[in-house]
């Protein structure tokens, strides 16, 4: 299956509302029907996107037999963003959150955090260029469309990454079950980098060392010992807009 490809109703008619240039060619199953097909073929006349009615096989064959309900959007290559043209591009002084992932394999946890991020005010995620699940078709399906339109900084060494963040003037929170503070004990900061590990394994040994301080999300029942990657974040993002925004 092709990663430069989005796929789904949903998925694709906010692509074509939001992000249209990201579309180079809309692929519609001759079997979609109106008012779902009117309105595809309204928003790709609109925007000027080549659009295609094939049958649904050929829709099975690029999608590579995930579902597709009957509609793909072909992308142009996702543009890898620097840390630096990021920094440049947010305010030096103004409140704002990062999102660090410190080697999420996952692409469902990777879009899910995504969607969590952008629904929460962050202004970027941060992700390893190895070891690390990419912005693929699934990342793009399970974030609804976020990580077309959120910042995505793919960085080769996080722990660079989160030193560069300090000398922006962020302060490096890590979630981590084994510190001692609560995440909801203080306030988070204005400017926040906030890291979450590796599913399972957690934050690595030298990201945990550079974060300024850990918190951990309480755990109330003995039977979880921690939580999905994705929650943990989430709940670290929209802590932080409670604080903050």
């Amino acid at each position: 299956m092709s990663d430069d490809i989005c796929r789904g109703r949903k998925p694709v008619i906010d692509l074509l509302t939001k992000t249209p240039e990201r579309c180079t060619k809309l692929i519609i199953a001759d079997n979609v029907r109106p008012p779902l097909l009117d309105e595809l073929l309204s928003l790709a006349k609109s925007n000027g996107i080549t659009y295609q009615i094939s049958a649904p096989e050929a829709l099975d064959k690029i999608s590579g037999g995930e579902k597709h309900q009957g509609v793909i959007c072909r992308l142009t290559r996702a543009k890898s963003l620097e840390l630096a043209e990021f920094l440049r591009g947010i305010s030096a002084s103004s409140p704002a959150l990062v999102v660090v992932l410190d080697h999420i394999e996952d692409p469902h946890n990777l879009g899910a955090v995504i969607r969590s991020a952008e629904a929460g005010g962050a202004s970027g995620v941060v992700i390893a260029k190895r070891r690390s699940a990419l912005p693929n078709d699934t990342v793009i399906k399970t974030s609804a469309g976020a990580s077309l339109r959120l910042p995505l900084i793919q960085a080769v060494n996080i722990t660079r990454t989160i030193e560069t963040l300090k000398e922006n003037n962020f302060w490096v929170v890590g979630l981590d079950g084994q510190a001692e503070n609560s995440l909801f004990a203080e306030k988070l900061p204005e400017r926040c980098a906030l890291v979450t590990g590796a599913e399972g394994e957690g934050l690595s040994r030298l990201v945990r060392e550079s974060c300024d301080y850990l918190v951990k999300i309480p755990m109330k029942g003995g039977g979880v010992a921690s939580l999905n990657a994705s929650v943990a974040s989430a709940l670290g993002i929209f802590e932080w807009a409670r604080c903050v925004l």
